[in-house]
């Protein structure tokens, strides 16, 4: 019985770290979309300018995002409940690039922090066609 329940264990956490990689690229997603929904109201007037928030949106996708492609290792291309198209591990350098793209623009903003609600809206003009193409390509359509 002992020896059942110990190899129910090692299996169960077998599984688990199969899906950690897969676990932190969705938490990583899930950390950019609250950033860009943070600076989409600004954008759209549904909440007041605020540079803290602003700056610390955009930092969260400058990290997020540089952090986003090391959640890729070649032992993780399916899983269950992913979003992830086999065009990233076939594509893996383009797919990073377009990743270091987002966080380069990210922090370039940051370095030239959007001062009114106008700014904040050309500013998710840019993320968000960084997003937009690279979801275009390797995100799947389920």
């Amino acid at each position: 019985m002992i020896a059942g329940a110990l190899a129910l264990c090692l299996g169960a956490g077998s599984v688990m770290a199969q899906d950690a990689p897969q676990m932190l690229r969705q938490d990583d997603m899930k950390a950019i979309g609250q950033a860009m929904g943070q600076l989409g109201a600004i954008a759209k007037g549904q909440k007041d300018y605020d540079p803290v928030v602003v700056e610390g949106a955009l930092s969260s996708i400058a990290d997020h995002a540089k952090d986003f492609p090391t959640h890729f290792p070649p032992d993780s291309k399916t899983g269950n409940d992913t979003e992830a198209s086999p065009a990233i591990w076939e594509n893996m350098d383009d797919f990073t690039g377009r990743a270091d793209k987002l966080a380069a623009d990210a922090t370039a903003l940051l370095a030239d922090l959007p001062a009114n609600q106008a700014a904040v809206g050309k500013a998710m003009q840019t993320l968000g066609a960084n997003c937009g193409s690279c979801h275009e390509i390797y995100r799947a359509k389920n």
